[in-house]
């Protein structure tokens, strides 16, 4: 994290040893014909004669191209979201705030596919399940895209460094480092991405998720001018209007923890292909514990307890309680023993809503 994260490429020959496809090809397959998976196929440019292709899913299996032919790639993104191994997967990379954590995708490749040499706004690790395939990275100045192209194909790549990656070897490669993967024979590769957001994008956000709750904190005083005299210039806004204007934006920002919970919402907001059927029953806890389902987002600041778009403030035993359920993404029935009455109701919520889980497990501490 010190010397690497942010700032330079790492390659990790043997991340995972012995590592191999936690989804075979089938599944893989199934996956991307679902509605709710996004998935893309795209068919490599052929030395002038084919030009770069990209389709959207979902696929149906006799869309996608056999293996035989050559230069086909098959991504199908949030694969954690729908499978409990990958989701096992992505939380090994939980030393990074989960506030950054994207998701996994999957990227399957006959021989010579790929996407083509480009750049991502985000940090990302490239962990090969199968096969082999070849990365050529650089770091790129000049990032003009080819035109015409229905990817963000670079224009001018200049490769700086060459890597061949093996089942469990990865690559780390930080925002903006240009790369170039092509499959080597059949070719399977897990990317760990995590988001970074745009400051502009951010400020929007968190100025639509705040509003909700400003006619709550402002009340419904009204602009009021007895006294404003008749004008010949009807088209100036008045100055009075401009001040109670900036008066009640300083207002709706004065709290300072309003912008922490909006922020802690909007970054535990489930994807929009993201829905849980809730059918989950808790009529009690006693004797259990609970585990967050693997969509669940859950996050924690001092003041509050976020999950998957909603805020609780939290304070004493019981915000302690949730930032280990938070942390740990389970706890057993021993920690659930000196829970309140008020959090053992809350947990039971979240059981019929499906953003939680009973288990029997006990933790090893």
């Amino acid at each position: 994290m010190q010397r690497h994260w942010q700032r330079k490429p790492l390659l990790v020959r043997q991340a995972i040893p012995n590592f191999s496809p936690l989804l075979t090809r089938p599944d893989l397959f199934e996956l991307a014909a679902q509605e709710g998976v996004e998935s893309r196929l795209v068919k490599g440019a052929d030395q002038g004669r084919r030009a770069w292709q990209m389709q959207q899913g979902p696929f149906k299996r006799r869309t996608i191209p056999p293996l035989s032919e050559r230069d086909w790639t098959l991504l199908v993104q949030g694969v954690d979201l729908h499978h409990d191994g990958v989701a096992d997967l992505r939380n090994q990379f939980r030393f990074i705030p989960d506030a950054r954590l994207d998701d996994v995708m999957i990227s399957y490749a006959s021989d010579g596919g790929g996407v083509g040499p480009h750049f991502d706004s985000y940090d990302v690790f490239l962990l090969q399940a199968k096969g082999q395939r070849r990365w050529r990275i650089g770091r790129q100045k000049d990032l003009s895209l080819q035109a015409d192209v229905p990817l963000k194909v670079l224009a001018h790549f200049k490769p700086e460094q060459e890597f061949v990656l093996n089942p469990g070897d990865m690559l780390y490669l930080p925002p903006r480092y240009a790369h170039d993967g092509v499959a080597l024979g059949e070719c399977m590769t897990y990317s760990i991405g995590f988001r970074a957001s745009k400051i502009g994008e951010l400020a929007r956000d968190l100025l639509v998720r705040s509003s909700e709750s400003v006619d709550e904190m402002l009340g419904d005083a009204l602009y009021q001018d007895a006294g404003q005299s008749s004008t010949e210039r009807p088209a100036l806004i008045p100055q009075g209007l401009t001040d109670f204007a900036k008066k009640a934006m300083a207002q709706a920002l004065k709290n300072p923890l309003s912008v922490d919970r909006a922020l802690g919402e909007l970054l535990t907001e489930p994807k929009a292909n993201v829905w849980f059927d809730g059918a989950g029953t808790a009529r009690t806890l006693k004797g259990l514990g609970v585990r967050l389902d693997r969509r669940s987002r859950m996050m924690y600041d001092k003041h509050h307890i976020f999950l998957n778009g909603e805020s609780w403030r939290a304070s004493g035993d019981d915000a302690r309680l949730m930032r280990v359920l938070a942390d740990a993404r389970e706890i057993d029935a021993s920690l659930l023993r000196g829970a309140s009455p008020q959090a053992l109701a809350l947990l039971r919520d979240w059981c019929e809503d499906g953003w939680i889980h009973t288990t029997t497990r006990k933790i090893r501490t």
